[in-house]
């Protein structure tokens, strides 16, 4: 056995499980799918990655690290196929709860090692040698100057990385007891759960001093996320709630937040939804931080969630340390506009449909799918091509791997406009004496996008300001009015005008058009 495996053994419960909770190998405990609630929310299964999966963190491609303590590595899942991809990344003992840096690098402190490995996210191989820091290094955390941070869980501290360097910066920062979760606010404080002394601590990290006292919150906090309103959100295993500590002030707003059984971990989209791993009970808690509110029911997981990361497009990942895989929580869409509101029957219409959780649309428009359908990172935007329809209103509906949502009548599918082309035949005449050849004025009316006649439709025939008469084009497109009574004013004026005023038939809209005929002697 080797001396690596030796150490995780033994340091993995001081860590990853909690006094008295006995120590599960891989597998072991796992709930059956098969038993939990059926919910469209998990409709992607479950992606399978390598032994006791602890840390998530996003790459800035938007692929998702994972780390498998298990295994001492580093799977990479790419998150438009929700597929792991590549081999995994070799790292060191007992990996956990890692962080991506600005630079793109990726720091994984390596709890059995006592290092944190450094991982070039573009070219997913590890950069230089493991970077030594204190005993069972558990988070590391990012502020936008570069450093990053990582709590030392048996020594009590925080070590400071400058990611320049790839080396530690200045002594180690003292906190309280079993330091796990860190995050940094917008005011550049770094907020360090203590889960043995039940407090956290705030560090300054434009000095990297302490600020102040710890704060009391609740029963073992062990994670910490950051609000897009600035408050931070501690989960607290011991007590089974969320505490809300306002950065401003540095103290805890409100009442605890209750959620399901050993929260471990806790994320924060980028719509303040926050998101809590409750460990023991194989779910997910829902908190609307506008509110400091759980909404809904708790979401049925994998078997020992123990950490969750929610990526730009809305879904929601979690790491589950019993089953060795992660869950993906997919949210049914929902939709606000569409732009424009109508085309033409033929389709061919690029749309613009604005909602949420569009990642993975299809989309059909009157019940047939449209094509070329292209979702933006955020899952907040995508255009497609309408498919043929018929005339009227027609629903347009978005289906993505969560569920589906509709605008009624939301798209109305209008007969195309096609331009109409009127060509009049110049009037025959003997002028000396005035004979009449022909006893016919003609206009002939053709769709110029088909090049075929169009009969029934209404030619004016004028000679100046005089108007003669109307006819109806016939099955043709010819449409005749008689001359023989008006040569003389015919050849007064040099010819006659015709013109069509629009349209319109069973497939198309016939835009306007007129002409003039000379006359002309055999």
């Amino acid at each position: 056995m080797s001396t690596t495996l030796q150490t995780t053994q033994q340091e993995v419960p001081q860590l990853l499980y909690l006094p008295g909770q006995a120590w599960l190998p891989a597998g072991a405990g796992e709930v059956s799918r098969a038993a939990a609630p059926a919910l469209t929310l998990l409709t992607i299964p479950p992606i399978p990655v390598g032994s006791s999966p602890v840390g998530l963190a996003f790459t800035p491609s938007g692929d998702l690290y994972v780390t498998d303590s298990g295994s001492a590595n580093v799977s990479v899942i790419s998150t438009a196929t929700d597929t792991v991809v590549g081999a995994p990344i070799p790292v060191g003992g007992t990996p956990v709860w890692l962080t991506v840096a600005p630079n793109g690098n990726a720091y994984v402190p390596n709890s059995g090692s006592n290092t944190v490995t450094v991982i070039n996210t573009a070219t997913n191989t590890v950069v230089g040698a493991p970077v030594p820091v204190g005993n069972q290094p558990a988070t590391a955390a990012a502020i936008p100057g570069g450093n990053v941070y990582v709590t030392n869980f048996a020594a009590n501290t925080v070590s400071v990385i400058d990611t320049a360097t790839n080396a530690v910066v200045g002594a180690p920062i003292p906190v309280g007891s079993q330091p796990v979760g860190v995050a940094v606010a917008p005011n550049g404080n770094a907020y360090v759960c203590n889960r043995g002394s039940n407090t956290v601590t705030v560090i300054d990290t434009a000095t990297n001093t302490v600020v102040g006292a710890p704060i009391a919150v609740g029963s073992q906090p062990n994670f910490v996320a950051i609000a897009p309103n600035g408050n931070a959100y501690v989960v607290n295993i011991g007590s089974n709630s969320v505490s809300v500590i306002d950065t401003a002030t540095n103290t805890v707003v409100g009442a605890p937040i209750a959620v399901g059984n050993q929260p471990w971990g806790i994320a924060v989209g980028l719509n303040g939804i926050a998101y809590t791993a409750n460990r023991a009970s194989n779910s997910v808690s829902v908190i609307d931080t506008a509110t400091n509110t759980v909404v809904g029911a708790p979401i049925p997981v994998g078997s020992g969630p123990i950490a969750v990361a929610v990526a730009v497009n809305g879904k929601v990942y979690v790491s589950n340390i019993n089953s060795n895989n992660v869950s993906v929580i997919q949210f049914a869409p929902t939709l606000t506009s569409i732009n424009p509101t109508q085309g033409p029957t033929t389709g061919g219409t690029v749309v613009t449909i604005i909602g949420t959780n569009l990642t993975g649309a299809g989309v059909d428009i009157g019940g047939n799918p449209a094509t070329g359908v292209s979702v933006n990172a955020a899952g907040t935007q995508l255009t497609a091509t309408t498919p043929p329809g018929a005339v009227g209103p027609a629903t347009v509906t978005v289906t993505t791997p969560g569920g589906s949502a509709s605008l009624v009548n939301g798209f109305t599918y209008v007969l195309p406009v096609h331009a109409a082309s009127l060509t009049a035949t110049p009037a025959l005449a003997k002028l000396f004496p005035p004979h009449v050849y022909f006893p016919f004025l003609t206009a002939t009316l053709a769709d110029q996008v088909t090049g075929l006649p169009v009969p029934g439709q209404t030619i004016i025939f004028k000679i100046g300001s005089n108007l003669l008469g109307v006819a109806v084009t016939d099955t043709q497109g010819i449409a005749r009015f008689n001359e023989t009574l008006i040569l003389t004013l015919i050849l007064a004026n040099g010819g006659y005008d015709v013109s069509f005023a629009g349209g319109s038939t069973p497939s198309a809209i016939l835009s306007p058009s007129s002409d003039h005929a000379g006359v002309i002697e055999p």
